[in-house]
């Protein structure tokens, strides 16, 4: 009986890959769950496990004090010695708890705790085992799919693929065998949870140390990686040897060594980047394939650079949707701002006219004393335009200057602003009227040529009146045809209306018209 439970144990322990000693502890603690369970007891117990007999004794245990206030738990001095005569204050007393009367329902729950304990145990050794193993490639097979994630088999456990850990150009089906890398392990209420990733950039740092025993013999390092899974990844080698190549070691002969590692990734794009500790050679580099003309480094702090590149170049060094200018930013762990020759020789040439163009004088900002304008002058602003692009932060930088004069600036500053607007347009409400004078000789040149046009209709019908002539008032009649008639001549009329006569009759004269005189 006792080769056989402890046979089992072993088994078991072997299978589950934990100790024999945890079996053991949760087989104790199974025994002491049962017998409380039975006798309704608030004793405290005990079990110990007899790996000789194979029996599992159960004792209920009190301590030895001089005053006694649990009875279940404690006993007095005197009492104990009746039962171990050479025991003292603070000893124990064990008394044996009959365990065969233990029933089927005792043995069921005994049985639950077993299980639960080493169903613990077990989680507590997988996340132990694969979280020192963070990092890791590992071969796997697609097990099932649920919803976008995938559950991969590792062997002794299963491990989640989430979506955003899976190539874009990828696709997955059941039974295929993938290798991926261990992303993290995280603890949850169902056991430990293994993620791993086909998108982590480990991933093609661990494909390329099994391709290239120069990575794993450590000659060449790979000191950084960028990746967009599926799309293109980056890495920068540097080489422990000045006689060996990093990036030939890397390409291998004819690209083989490169090009199963791009089998691997499906298609993926591989830029090797020789390593540079020098910032500024290091970006150049890790702007290929643009060309890159100069790097400016703007602010060391918060790691800030400026690439300038011809404008030839500009859309291949910001590549597709600006993947090559991310990437280059991933890789080097700086901000990258790309600007073309043009751009930054307009934003040169605006920066210098900001500089030539003249400002008004603090002097002129009324409401502001003498003496914190000086404050003001000596931390370097001379204009009232700069003042304006200050913030309130930057205003009380300066020495002796606090919240109140900082509003009081302001206010001055949008009087002054405010003063120049109500300028400007007074002098453009100016200039409206000055423009009636010129145009007054217009208006009196248009009213005497509409009085001039305007007196001939008149007076040819007083001439024909004046004749006795029977024509329409519209028919004038010229002066020659008038000549040989017989009837006398009409009064002579005033020189301003025969001349104006002509004119109006040629113009009025209809073509069937005839003379007077020849009828």
């Amino acid at each position: 009986m006792a080769n056989l439970l402890y046979q089992q144990i072993e088994m078991l322990s072997r299978e589950k890959h934990i100790e024999p000693e945890i079996i053991v502890s949760a087989i104790e603690d199974a025994m002491v769950v049962a017998a409380r369970k039975y006798y309704k007891t608030e004793e405290d117990l005990r079990a110990k496990f007899n790996p000789e007999s194979g029996q599992v004794d159960v004792y209920s245990v009190r301590t030895v004090v001089e005053e006694v206030t649990d009875p279940k738990r404690e006993v007095t001095l005197a009492e104990a010695r009746k039962m171990q005569p050479d025991i003292e204050v603070g000893g124990e007393i064990t008394a044996v708890k009959p365990t065969d009367v233990l029933g089927r329902i005792a043995a069921q729950t005994a049985k639950q705790v077993i299980m639960q304990k080493v169903r613990e145990a077990e989680r507590e050794t997988v996340y132990n085992e694969y979280n020192g193993r963070v990092g890791e490639l590992v071969n796997c097979i697609v097990k099932r799919i649920e919803g976008p994630e995938l559950i991969v088999d590792l062997g002794r456990t299963e491990a989640r693929l989430p979506k955003r850990e899976q190539s874009r150009l990828e696709t997955y089906n059941l039974g295929d065998r993938l290798r991926v890398v261990i992303r993290a392990v995280e603890k949850a209420s169902k056991g430990p949870q293994v993620v791993v990733s086909r998108a982590d950039p480990m991933l093609v740092q661990r494909l390329f140390e099994m391709e290239v025993p120069e990575i794993y013999d450590g000659t060449v390092q790979i000191r950084a990686a960028a990746r967009e899974a599926g799309e293109r990844t980056k890495i920068a080698v540097q080489s422990r040897d000045k006689d060996v190549d990093p990036v030939g070691a890397c390409v291998g002969m004819k690209g083989m060594r490169v090009q199963s590692i791009i089998r691997e990734l499906r298609g993926e794009k591989i830029d090797i980047i020789p390593y540079n500790e020098e910032t500024v050679a290091f970006a150049q580099k890790a702007l290929n394939p643009a060309k890159v003309t100069r790097v400016q480094i703007v602010d060391p702090e918060t790691r800030h650079l400026e690439v300038i590149v011809e404008d030839t170049q500009l859309s291949l060094a910001i590549g597709k949707k600006g993947q090559n200018v991310r990437l280059a930013s991933k890789l080097i762990g700086w901000n990258i701002d790309i600007k073309s020759e043009e751009e930054k020789r307009q934003e040169i040439e605006a920066q210098m006219a900001a500089l030539t163009a003249p400002g008004t004088p603090l002097a002129e900002l009324h409401g502001v004393g003498p003496k914190t304008i000086e404050k003001i002058e000596a931390h370097g602003i001379s204009t009232i335009e700069k003042l304006a692009d200050m913030t309130p932060e930057q205003l009380m930088e300066i020495p002796g200057i606090g919240e109140k004069m900082v509003e009081k600036i302001q206010v001055s500053v949008a009087a002054h602003f405010q003063k120049l607007e109500g300028q400007a347009a007074a002098a453009e409400e100016s200039a409206e009227p000055g423009a009636a004078p010129a145009g007054e000789p217009a208006v009196e040149a248009a009213a005497e040529e509409a009085e001039a046009s305007s007196e001939p209709a008149v007076e040819p019908t007083e001439a024909a009146e004046g004749s006795g002539a029977v024509a329409a008032p519209e028919e004038t009649v010229p002066a020659e045809a008038a000549e040989p008639s017989s009837e006398p001549e009409p009064p002579a009329q005033e020189p301003g209306a025969a001349k104006t006569e002509e004119p109006g009759a040629a113009k009025t004269e209809e073509p069937g018209a005839t003379p007077e005189g020849e009828a």
